[in-house]
């Protein structure tokens, strides 16, 4: 039978993975025909598994995606003129370690959001950490921090995760100061991770939304 205060201990130290697996063991006898070193490497992976997946959880979470995507479901079909090795190439991450961004445009309906959650979901679940804003939002969420007086917390909220995707990009135009917020992120994630933004509006018409953008469209472009 299995040891109740030490059992006991496990749980008090959270190691709920091995007290699971060593429940396992005691029920099957299997187990018995193994040394202690191969019953402890067990007992171990188990644990090791359970807080590996509550990680990934606490990740997906974290990230709020708008919709459960993956990249294995995405329909590579020629009309959807989408490029498989592209897609699975952008799904490693390398772009990240690059500090490049993604921008995904295109008239709504086509898939935008869908693509950029699942390229998401495939990097969250590489280990890294990301984030899903509905433009509308992230410029609610700035307007208010500027009233509360909270700005600077927001914005490192938006410059920490490695992947921090904007959706509906630029669908509602920005006053001076939230473009200017905008830039800052844009410049101060240049070495912290990658961006994807999804957007109706062709990039060659983006700084006609942003007011007072052009200096920085200028500049990108010299």
């Amino acid at each position: 039978m299995l040891n109740a205060p030490t059992v006991e201990k496990l749980r008090q130290m959270k190691l709920y993975g091995m007290v699971e697996a060593l429940g396992e063991q005691e029920e099957n006898s299997e187990y018995k025909n193994l040394g202690f070193e191969e019953r402890l490497g067990f007992l171990v992976d188990r644990e090791y598994e359970l807080r590996q997946q509550k990680r990934l959880q606490r990740r997906l979470q974290q990230a709020r995606l708008k919709q459960k995507a993956q990249v294995e479901n995405l329909q590579f079909s020629p009309e959807r003129g989408l490029d498989r090795k592209q897609v699975l190439y952008l799904s490693e991450g390398q772009w990240i370690k690059q500090h490049h961004n993604i921008i995904i445009t295109g008239p709504t309906g086509v898939g935008k959001t869908y693509l950029a959650c699942a390229l998401c979901d495939a990097l969250i679940r590489k280990g890294h950490s990301g984030r899903y804003y509905q433009m509308s939002k992230l410029l609610r969420g700035l307007r208010v921090s500027q009233v509360e007086g909270t700005v600077e917390k927001y914005l490192k909220g938006l410059i920490k995760v490695d992947i921090l995707v904007v959706d509906d990009f630029l669908l509602e135009e920005t006053g001076v100061k939230e473009t200017r917020y905008l830039l800052e992120v844009v410049d101060d994630r240049a070495e912290a991770g990658g961006m994807i933004f999804c957007s109706q509006i062709p990039v060659s018409g983006w700084h006609e939304r942003m007011e007072d953008g052009r200096w920085y469209f200028s500049r990108c472009n010299t």
